[in-house]
């Protein structure tokens, strides 16, 4: 015959296998990603005087800043997840941008490529690209004044002195600025790294993911004539 001492604790212990039993945790519950997909709207959150907007970017760990560039309402930022929109960029001499990106190593960096670089009856024309160095605040114009059209710019994510710009070029007449360019001292200087001739413009750019030594780039030869649009 067991002892009482004994028989408490082989109470104790049948009491805490049964607590793990109860108290295990349950499979988790099938959810339907479909449902879920189709649950979700669109909504505008603005800013509702920019204008046809063709460039935005957000910022990598800030998930509430956004910056958008609107093709004739300059550079706006929300730092609140798109409930309020700031202007940025009143104070420079164009409105139109084509291109924006923030520098994935230091968000402070951001690079504005003015010109919309759309094929439209009514496009707007930038005078090159500008840097900002406080997060929108103040903004610094760089170069590439001839190239009109600043439709995409990337920007090594290790490197934020190191970045490729795509310039399509006048959009009614041979430009001898179309090309792709690349800088290696943060927009002091750029080198044109692939062109083809006078008519045909760069459009878009990427990295490689796994590799920005990398770079994919996307040309466009393409020309309006002003009687072509009525």
């Amino acid at each position: 015959m067991l002892d009482k001492s004994k028989m408490l604790a082989l109470f104790g212990l049948a009491l805490l296998m049964g607590n793990r039993t109860w108290t295990s945790r349950p499979a988790a519950p099938e959810f339907d990603q479909q449902m879920v997909a189709g649950a979700l709207r669109w909504r505008a959150i603005g800013p509702f005087r920019g204008g046809r907007t063709k460039a935005i970017t957000g910022v990598p760990g800030a998930p509430n800043v956004f910056y958008i560039g609107a093709v004739n309402g300059g550079v706006w930022k929300t730092t609140d997840f798109g409930r309020t929109w700031l202007p940025t960029f009143d104070d420079q001499p164009t409105g139109s941008i084509g291109a924006i990106a923030v520098a994935p190593s230091d968000p402070n960096i951001v690079y504005a490529g003015s010109g919309e670089g759309l094929a439209r009856p009514d496009l707007s024309v930038g005078d090159g690209i500008y840097k900002s160095i406080d997060a929108g605040k103040t903004w610094t114009h760089l170069g590439l004044r001839d190239g009109q059209q600043i439709p995409y710019i990337i920007v090594d994510p290790n490197n934020a002195n190191r970045l490729f710009v795509a310039v399509l070029g006048h959009p009614y007449g041979p430009n001898d600025e179309r090309g792709v360019y690349r800088s290696t001292d943060g927009g002091r200087s750029f080198q044109k790294v692939l062109s083809k001739d006078e008519n045909t413009g760069a459009s878009d750019l990427e990295f490689d993911p796994r590799n920005p030594e990398i770079v994919y780039a996307c040309l466009w030869e393409q020309r309006q004539g002003p009687w072509l649009f009525c």
